[in-house]
């Protein structure tokens, strides 16, 4: 294992006062029961603070679930603030999402150093969110904008620059979300200079990393950390590589979203937008500096079209969109070989003509660049890895747009966010509609994850905390225990920890099970659960959540629905997901109708939601590329892939759903679950053992009760 560097010693550093004890801080009549927190003593929330703190002295590896209401927030935070300051040992804490990675470092944070003092904390994001100096002063001097919208952005960006102290794009208020513009001034690194660049020492990223090298505690998220984590790999340990500082150890929340971002990160995409924006950044950047050829120019143009020619001779599945196996690759080269050659002939050509610019700094970054598109290409149509399933996706280029066509996306093939950006194509393929914009993109996946964690997480890092609300599944005996995610992500003998959650679920929730309804396959599932939906939402006044598997059986509820009922009635796809959240906490009796974004991440404390309405317990689709090939392999290898894969990932999604009810000691709320097999099939049993101890129902009268 390797050696931790402790922290560099900051000029002039005052002495840092020594932090509490977590008995001192956490004990009834404590510093945390003196503070402006509403207190009240929860001793698994000791007890979860003491078994991280005894794991860093340990060097040993953690996975705890933490139930909700456990205060799993301090009681991570409190143990790593103190092996920080006082083994001079800095510590990475990653999150699921950036809302978590916000509520740290703008909130917990600024609560505990009202307790402790000042704290060395910095927060982290993607290169993608800050300006690069560089890109704007190349682009104010030799400006290529398109329309007045543009323009207007690009001045205010200027504006903003003259003050920002972080560069961060989320200071920009009035930058829309998909902003072309921002595009042409981030900072993402394959465009980077790194120290030979001019702007090197006032550089955003220059200072980010600055101040992390600064402090104990970094803040980041999950794909930033996959991200560098990845770029270290390729690197083979370079010590410039990546961004985040080196740590002795790393604490994971939401750790259940672990093995699906790390596959990700580990694995290659390739869209037409990155052939694109090569040849736009060679045109902008070499014309900037005064040296860009005809032949570049050339070069680059014929990039785009050969990209083009590319994606559009790709296979084609049944459906116009969504995800396609790529199994039949070689047939593919045979066939259609011409167009593979001619995009990679043209990134091999521009290469060429880059090189002949060896005096100008941007050029050689503009040729790694090719050259990584172009082996990217060649793993994703001739690499044999037994490890990696291939396949394509094609995705309409708005969300919204593609609720309004009506397009069928299941809960668990829902596409992960990519590094390479989308680029609107048009329809040249018969199997595919004329006119239908949307963007191809190339993958290649890992299918077990495992040892690539093994080798690059858990063997580099002495201390990696898991935790998460939903990690356990209940075993044979109908003991939860982490032997899922423990196999899933190659966990190497780690402590385990359950902290019961502080709720009294028993009290606060009930759990519906509607008697006599079909299976989700039979053509009266639909119909009878629009009946048991609306009486549901009569008797709990809206204030619900219906959440799917499907975006086509929630929008054919909804429908159904919508003259039946007296209540604003909300549906993903109509608006942004947060304006959607807010119209729901700020409307009354509102039911918000929502598939897999709402599943997980959503916090809405209070009467407001007082009901969660599942229509199916949340299997993957077998066919679905990577879902197929991870449960190919376990039943090569003479696994039961439904009991061993698909069951525990429906269970952990599951309580995920059922985990947006309940959100506070006086929230009160019914879960209802409309799919029968929960109690009819052997796999159910596995679900009610691994859920929280709800009362259960399959009588009306008893939420007609609860809510009376």
């Amino acid at each position: 294992m390797p050696a931790f560097t402790p922290l560099p010693p900051t000029h002039e550093a005052q002495p840092e006062q020594k932090l509490p004890t977590l008995h001192d801080f956490f004990h009834p009549g404590g510093l945390l029961a003196k503070s402006s927190l509403a207190f009240e003593h929860r001793p698994g929330q000791y007890l979860m603070a003491k078994t991280i703190e005894q794991c860093f002295a340990d060097r040993r590896h953690l996975i705890v679930e933490a139930g909700t209401g456990t205060g799993k927030t301090l009681a991570y935070l409190l143990p790593a603030l103190r092996r920080a300051r006082e083994q001079k040992q800095r510590i990475i804490i990653s999150t699921g999402t950036k809302n978590l990675q916000e509520q740290l470092y703008f909130k917990d944070i600024p609560f505990l150093e009202t307790i402790l003092g000042p704290l060395k904390v910095c927060y982290m994001k993607g290169r993608a969110n800050y300006l690069c100096k560089q890109k704007l002063y190349a682009l104010r001097d030799n400006p290529i904008l398109h329309g007045l919208e543009e323009i207007d952005q690009f001045h205010h960006i200027l504006t903003w620059e003259k003050t920002t102290a972080t560069g961060d794009r989320a200071e920009v208020d009035t930058l829309p979300e998909h902003s072309p513009l921002w595009h042409k001034l981030d900072a993402r690194s394959e465009v980077c200079l790194g120290q030979s660049c001019p702007n090197w020492e006032p550089c955003y990223i220059t200072g980010m990393r600055r101040k992390a090298l600064e402090s104990d505690i970094v803040i980041v998220n999950h794909h930033l950390f996959f991200a560098d984590l990845s770029i270290k790999q390729q690197a083979a340990g370079a010590p410039d590589a990546g961004i985040l500082p080196e740590a002795a150890a790393v604490i994971f929340d939401e750790a259940h979203e672990l093995e699906d971002v790390a596959s990700q990160y580990f694995g290659i995409a390739l869209s037409n937008a990155r052939f694109d924006e090569l040849a736009r950044d060679t045109e902008s950047m070499l014309r900037a500096k005064g040296v860009s050829t005809f032949a570049i120019e050339s070069a680059a143009a014929t990039i785009k079209e050969r990209a083009k020619l590319f994606f559009s001779s790709l296979p084609a599945g049944p459906s116009h969109l969504g995800r396609l196996e790529f199994t039949d690759r070689a047939d593919f080269l045979e066939a259609r070989g011409d167009a593979y050659l001619g995009a990679s002939n043209a990134l091999q050509r521009l290469e060429g003509e880059l090189e002949r610019l060896r005096e100008v700094e941007e050029a050689s970054g503009l040729r790694k660049r090719a050259a990584d598109i172009r082996n990217h290409m060649k793993f994703l149509l001739e690499s044999d890895d037994p490890n990696t399933v291939f396949w394509i996706e094609r995705r309409a280029t708005s969300g919204l747009r593609n609720a309004a066509r009506g397009t069928t996306t299941n809960l668990s093939s829902r596409p992960e966010a990519q590094r390479s950006g989308d680029v609107v194509e048009r329809s040249a393929s018969p199997a595919l509609p004329q006119n239908q914009a949307f963007s191809t993109h190339l993958q290649a996946t890992p299918i077990d994850v495992s040892t690539l964690l093994a080798e690059t997480l858990f063997t580099h890092y002495p201390s990696v905390i898991l935790t998460s609300a939903t990690l356990t599944v209940a075993g044979p005996d109908g003991t939860p225990g982490f032997a899922h995610i423990v196999k899933r992500l190659g966990v190497p003998f780690a402590k385990e920890l359950v902290v019961p959650s502080h709720f009294d679920y028993a009290k606060q929730a009930l759990l519906y099970l509607p008697q006599n309804m079909p299976p989700p396959r039979h053509p009266d599932f639909l119909p009878q659960a629009a009946e048991k939906i609306r009486r549901v939402l009569e008797i709990t006044k809206g204030r619900a959540f219906c959440l799917f598997t499907s975006h086509a059986q929630m929008r054919e509820l909804h429908d159904r629905l919508l003259s039946q009922l007296p209540f604003p009635l909300l549906m993903q796809g109509s608006a942004p997901r947060h304006v959607l959240l807010q119209q729901f906490r700020e409307t009354p009796n509102a039911v918000l109708f929502g598939t897999s974004s709402f599943w997980q991440g959503v916090d809405v404390a209070g009467e407001q939601l007082s009901c969660v309405i599942i229509d199916k317990l949340p299997f993957a689709v077998p066919s679905d590329p990577i879902m197929k090939a991870r449960t190919d392999a376990i039943t090569a290898a003479g696994g039961n892939a439904f009991n061993d894969l698909q069951v525990p990932q429906a269970v952990i999604s599951l309580k995920q759903g059922f985990g947006r009810l309940i959100r506070s000691l006086t929230d009160r709320g019914v879960l209802v679950l409309l799919d029968p097999r929960i109690r009819t099939t052997r796999y159910g049993a596995t679900f009610l053992d691994s859920l929280p101890a709800y009362r259960r129902t399959d009588d009306i009268t008893e939420v007609e009760k609860f809510f009376a």
